[in-house]
């Protein structure tokens, strides 16, 4: 039974100050945001959803400013388009795809093709269907088992939502240090660098064409950066959400379903010529280093530990 005290903070309103700190933000948002990459109506939608949960009740509350880290991840990703990594660096193409034919290569026909290649000329139906299921679910797996863990172990989603997202801070990092072009824009345009290409969704086309939809055409065509292959933080997001699987030792339906959507989605990544083995792996190597950081970081830092605390009381 919970205590009056207990009871009463979760009756506990909006304060003046919390409301003007989120109206200044979402003004500040909307603001820099254009100026950066320009006004879309999904910046509306984040800002609208946003205040909609944070005003209806306690909980929802708690969960949106849970859910804040990846709002940050989501905003950081967006305003990439304005800063894109090949301006600090040049883009990695011919030497990325020579290393993985020589390393993966596969001998087809008397030729020597990167994996991309022979999956290209070696394509099934039913691998195009299962690879867009698997990539559909990259984002929309983490973000449940987020939820999942938010009504469950609020310390435990913290620690999953903030190793979240110093995975992705790692790979932005490695993006501007090393830009790297996809398998598909050596397909498309050889090894010459053209900043201006689109996104494209290379094998996932025969996923929408296969049911008469364009879920793929939309999504790349909303991607901040074409030379940003390297790491395929893709393969990086399920190896988070089995880690904490496995860490608070949830169900064996649990563990065995993300171990498939894992290697499903690197399958996927590398069949779909979206990513090289070699990029795959060095999404794996991405948040292995994030998980080990942050768990060093909780255990080490105390300061950290104390911030994470916190957060944490102050969505429990």
């Amino acid at each position: 039974m919970r205590t009056t005290t207990a009871a009463v903070g979760e009756k506990k309103g909006v304060s003046r100050r919390e409301a003007l700190v989120l109206a200044a933000l979402s003004v500040g948002y909307l603001l820099l945001s254009y100026l950066l990459v320009g006004f879309k109506t999904d910046q509306l939608f984040l800002i609208g959803l946003a205040n909609a949960l944070y005003f209806a009740t306690p909980i929802t509350r708690k969960f949106i400013t849970g859910f804040s880290v990846f709002v940050v991840f989501w905003v950081l990703y967006d305003y990439m388009k304005a800063f894109p990594n090949y301006w600090f660096n040049a883009v990695h193409i011919e030497d990325l795809y020579n290393a993985e034919k020589a390393v993966f290569g596969i001998r087809d026909g008397g030729a020597i093709l990167t994996p991309n290649e022979y999956w290209k000329l070696h394509s099934y139906t039913f691998l195009d269907v299962l690879s867009g299921i698997f990539y559909l679910s990259w984002v929309p797996v983490p973000l449940a088992f987020a939820g999942f863990l938010f009504f469950w172990n609020r310390q435990q989603f913290v620690y999953f939502s903030l190793t979240f997202l110093l995975v992705n801070l790692l790979g932005f990092v490695v993006y501007y240090i090393y830009p790297a072009a996809p398998p598909w824009y050596v397909q498309l345009h050889g090894f010459e660098f053209i900043a201006t290409t689109p996104g494209n969704t290379a094998g996932l086309v025969r996923f929408d064409e296969f049911f008469g939809i364009t879920v793929f055409h939309s999504l790349y065509a909303k991607g901040s950066n074409v030379f940003a292959a390297m790491p395929s933080l893709h393969s990086a997001y399920p190896l988070i959400v089995l880690y904490y699987a496995l860490k608070n030792r949830l169900g064996l339906v649990a563990k065995v379903l993300f171990t498939i959507i894992t290697v499903g989605i690197w399958f996927a990544a590398v069949y779909t010529s979206h990513h090289y083995v070699l990029d795959v792996l060095a999404g794996i190597i991405c948040a292995a280093c994030g998980i080990l950081l942050f768990n060093w970081l909780v255990a080490r830092q105390v300061m950290v530990s104390r911030a994470i605390g916190q957060f944490v009381a102050a969505i429990r």
